[in-house]
Order: C-alpha cells, then structure tokens, then sequence
C-alpha cells in the first residue's frame, strides 16, 4: 500500500506545470507553416520539460507541416517550400531530442523520396540548423 502511494506521487509529479510551450508551436499547422515560412526561431518549442500534451500537440503540427511541405518538394524540388522543409528538418535535427525524439523520427520519415541535394533545401537546413 504503502509503495504504491510513493509511486502515485512520483508519477503525478511527471509534467511540470511551470514549463509553458508557446501558443504559436502548438496552435495549428497554418501558423506552424507561417513561422517556417519566416525561417521564425522554434528551438523554445522544443522544451524538454513539457507536459504530455504539448509534446504530442507540438509532435503532430510538426509532422503535418513537414508531410505537407515534402508533398509539394517531391513534385517542386527547386521551390520556396524546400527552403522551408529544409529549415524545418534542420530545426528538428537540432532541437528534437529527448522527450520529442519520436517527433524527430517521424520528420525524417517524411523525406523518403523528397530530393534532398538541391539548393533550396541544403540552404533551409544550415539556416535551421544554426
């Protein structure tokens, strides 16, 4: 009885309420699609700390965004939008570690058969990944 009181309260203490993922990484895929657009700075969505919620809102609009930005690279490899899944896949690269590691895996999932050597998309990935 007693552990599984201690075992209740370990688990209950598992989100941390005081870690806040902004509005703008959590809101919609048009407004994760915009930031990107603007090359915006996201590592503050990526907070290790995040309560459950957030990671899966966060991992979905990531995901959504990607696969809708690797669509129209696979058919428009010299465009605009491999710019800007370049600048995604860099963020992610460099900010999706720990509790958003699946995030990150299902991003690189999203490149199968999007040309990744152009131009367009090697200078998004620098630019993310600074």
């Amino acid at each position: 009885m007693r552990w599984s009181v201690v075992l209740l309260v370990l688990l209950a203490g598992c989100g941390n309420h005081d870690v806040v993922v902004p509005a703008r990484c959590t809101d919609s895929v048009k407004v994760m699609k915009a930031a990107v657009a603007r090359s915006a700075p996201l590592d503050d969505c990526f907070k290790h700390a995040a309560g459950p919620a957030d990671v899966q809102t966060l991992g979905a609009i990531v995901i959504e965004t990607a696969h809708e930005l690797a669509d129209r690279v696979r058919t428009t490899p010299h465009s605009r939008a491999a710019s800007e899944l370049g600048y995604l896949v860099g963020v992610v690269r460099r900010d999706a570690k720990g509790v958003h590691y699946e995030t990150g895996r299902r991003v690189e999932q999203e490149l199968i058969g999007v040309p990744t050597n152009t131009p367009e998309f090697r200078s998004g990935l620098e630019r993310g990944l600074r």
